[in-house]
């Protein structure tokens, strides 16, 4: 609490020494807003008593409380940036606990007893920065997620925030490398409709080559390329000065805390990007924190885009096109050595040409055709392997299948099937395993395998059989209903002499003798 003691320098300062807001705030180690409170004070009567307040027992949040103590409590298995802020579960009761209309204030009050209670308090801050309209600042956050049900554990998430209007927008990253800016920076132009003048960046790797002497930057070919393609300004940061880009600082806790929490769980990561943004307009329906005119962040937001760039007529190629080489077995690696994708045995120790995405890692051949495709690995994701060009290539030279290093690669258990058939028998089963693997992926395939050496079954036909047994999509028939609008069996009764029933269905004309 500010004393009146400090409130009389404060104005000293102001009106008799002639200081600005900020070297007041500097002077007295206060926040440049508690400075300007006091400056334009008028009046200091002292507030009147407030009544006594009874006692609350929170009785209508008791309803709520199990909800809230289940979230709180998931929270203390996820990234500490990813956890629910008392807002953010008032919100979440809004939308989702029916029934829910218990004031923020009593709610703050419990979630701040129970954070306490499971040690998950902490506390935050921000540092205002003016800027012109148009401007914008770019940062990455970390944060979990689930794609499809796999976990991406400290992904990335691109923030481009306007500190004009104070408005920003996410979007969800695998990682941080210079596709995924691109990529991000990209979708969130065309969603605007338009180019920042100027953008703020830190002084990441991706970007900077070099930091020169008297403040300059050498930047990457291809990251200078895409500024001239759009035209905008961009801006370095001091090293070790993050605080000058405080807006987008801020933004990333922000939109991590409102729209990354609980942690996401979708199915398509671009489908899930398009709702991020339109949750990003949605957010921008609020009172500007610093606004005289109490307007919108929308509102101001406006200015933001009328002085936005146009769009280029072109559109510019995000993809990396680099070279990599292969070891023994068609095999290569990317990220220093991290990540390893296969190609083709027919690429053994040779030179493949690829295509690179955020997501993607294209292989091809001197002729820019299309060898495979793999998903791009991340963090301690270690190796992706598509055995379609592998067992392709194998099928067509059966003989050689140990001595071609792809029967090292394969399972144990499909080493061993292999073994257990017949020689002649090979080419049509590596044929099988092929298509098997290009219909439905490499573990149905070894799923089958693995149900052929249970059932001791080495032969090509029954591969087949249990295959489609099971893994094909083959419709249950319901089981048949015994009822009047089925035709009853008519008895024909005899005693043991196969005569008298041959002389039955002659009569009958059934049976021509």
């Amino acid at each position: 609490m500010t004393t009146m003691d400090q409130i009389h320098r404060i104005r000293t300062y102001y009106y008799e020494q002639g200081k600005n807001l900020s070297e007041i705030a500097a002077l007295m180690n206060l926040d440049w807003r508690t400075v300007r409170k006091y400056v334009d004070m008028e009046d200091f009567n002292p507030d009147p008593p407030a009544p006594e307040k009874e006692v609350q027992h929170n009785s209508k949040l008791n309803t709520f409380k199990p909800l809230i103590d289940s979230w709180l409590t998931a929270d203390l298995k996820s990234p500490r940036k990813q956890r629910h802020t008392a807002k953010r579960i008032h919100k979440r009761l809004q939308k989702e606990a029916e029934g829910y209309d218990c004031s923020y204030r009593l709610l703050v009050s419990y979630v701040t007893e129970k954070k306490k209670e499971l040690r998950l308090s902490r506390q935050e801050g921000a540092l205002p920065l003016e800027h012109f309209p148009g401007e914008a600042q770019a940062d990455f956050g970390t944060a979990d997620f689930y794609e499809n049900g796999k976990l991406h554990h400290e992904a990335k998430y691109l923030v481009l925030s306007f500190p004009y209007s104070n408005g920003g927008y996410l979007q969800l990253n695998y990682g941080e490398n210079m596709e995924c800016l691109l990529e991000g920076l990209i979708a969130i132009f065309e969603y605007i409709g338009g180019v920042p003048t100027e953008i703020w960046f830190d002084n990441t790797r991706t970007i900077v080559t070099d930091i020169i002497k008297g403040g300059g930057r050498n930047v990457t070919e291809r990251f200078q390329r895409f500024t001239e393609h759009y035209r905008f300004k961009p801006v370095f940061m001091n090293p070790e000065a993050g605080w000058e880009k405080g807006n987008v600082e801020n933004k990333v806790g922000y939109l991590r805390r409102n729209e990354l929490v609980p942690i996401p769980e979708f199915e398509n990561l671009a489908v899930k990007n398009t709702e991020l943004l339109l949750a990003c307009d949605l957010d921008m329906k609020r009172e500007h924190y610093d606004d005289d005119q109490d307007r919108m962040i929308s509102e101001i937001f406006k200015k933001d885009k009328a002085a936005l760039l146009p769009l280029p007529a072109t559109p510019f190629n995000t993809s990396l096109y680099t070279t990599a080489r292969t070891d023994k077995y068609g095999k290569f690696t990317l990220d220093k050595g991290k990540h390893r994708y296969s190609a083709s045995p027919a690429y053994s120790e040779d030179v493949v040409r690829l295509e690179l995405t955020s997501s993607e890692v294209i292989v091809m051949d001197s002729s820019l055709h299309e060898v495979v495709r793999h998903r791009r690995l991340y963090g301690d994701e270690r190796e992706s392997m598509d055995w379609i060009p592998y067992l392709k290539y194998i099928a067509r030279k059966p003989r050689s299948l140990k001595n071609s290093g792809i029967y090292d690669m394969m399972p144990q258990s499909m080493q061993l099937y292999m073994d257990a058939c017949e020689s002649n028998e090979r080419g049509r089963i590596l044929k099988i395993l092929y298509e098997l693997t290009e219909r439905s992926g490499f573990s149905s395939a070894v799923g089958t395998v693995d149900e052929a050496i249970r059932l001791h079954a080495t032969d090509p036909d029954s591969l087949k059989s249990l295959y489609r047994r099971i893994y094909a999509d083959v419709p249950m028939l319901p089981p048949l209903v015994d009822d009047d609008s089925i035709p009853k069996q008519t008895v024909i009764p005899f005693h043991s002499d196969l005569e008298d029933l041959d002389a039955l269905l002659r009569r009958g004309g059934i049976m021509n003798a």
